[in-house]
């Protein structure tokens, strides 16, 4: 997993009327909850969350609040509903000997023999959420798709990943290949 280097500033003030105050000055409040009981809160300019909230990547964020250094995943993301500005970053701090649970992305590799009897291949999940230790989670799951047949498709339960539990119900289709008309109708000649 890629890290990603973030540098904040603890906050004093809390409340509804200091994060405005923040945000006007193109500061995104955040909390980090933590392994330890205190949780903090500080601090980020918006320009620099960018690349961390808008890439399709897994990143494991290197936070510097003043003499501190923690490690941490993105938990959520609050967004305004109607400009997008980023309102509010919760990180959850992570250490290496508690698992975390995170979304990964997909990606499909291989020709499909479905795909090559005329039929889709389609992409149900675009991603997978996953328990593990951080430093053994992939930036994204590589799914080989060359044994998927017209009209099959691939659950959740048979993608493994070592070191991983995959957290998505184990019935839930990833890829299938759709049967098309072209493909239906040379099959029932």
């Amino acid at each position: 997993m890629k890290t990603y280097e973030l540098t904040g500033t603890l906050r004093a003030e809390y409340g509804k009327k200091a994060a405005k105050a923040l945000r006007k000055q193109a500061l995104v409040p955040c909390n980090i909850y933590g392994i330890e009981a205190n949780n903090i809160t500080f601090t980020v300019a918006e320009a620099d969350v960018h690349k961390l909230l808008y890439s399709p990547d897994t990143q494991v964020v290197a936070l510097t609040l003043g003499d501190q250094k923690k490690m941490a995943v993105v938990k959520e993301t609050q967004f305004h509903p109607v400009s997008g500005e980023v309102l509010h970053i919760d990180f959850l701090e992570v250490t290496e000997q508690k698992p975390v649970v995170v979304e990964i992305p997909v990606q499909l590799r291989g020709l499909a023999e479905g795909v090559k009897a005329g039929g889709k291949l389609s992409l149900e999940m675009r991603k997978l959420r996953v328990k593990g230790i951080y430093t053994q989670i992939p930036e994204r799951i590589v799914i080989d798709v060359t044994g998927l047949g017209l009209g099959k498709r691939m659950p959740v339960s048979e993608v493994k990943v070592e070191g991983l539990t995959m957290m998505n119900v184990q019935d839930a289709c990833v890829a299938q290949v759709k049967v098309t008309r072209a493909s239906a109708a040379a099959a029932a000649e």
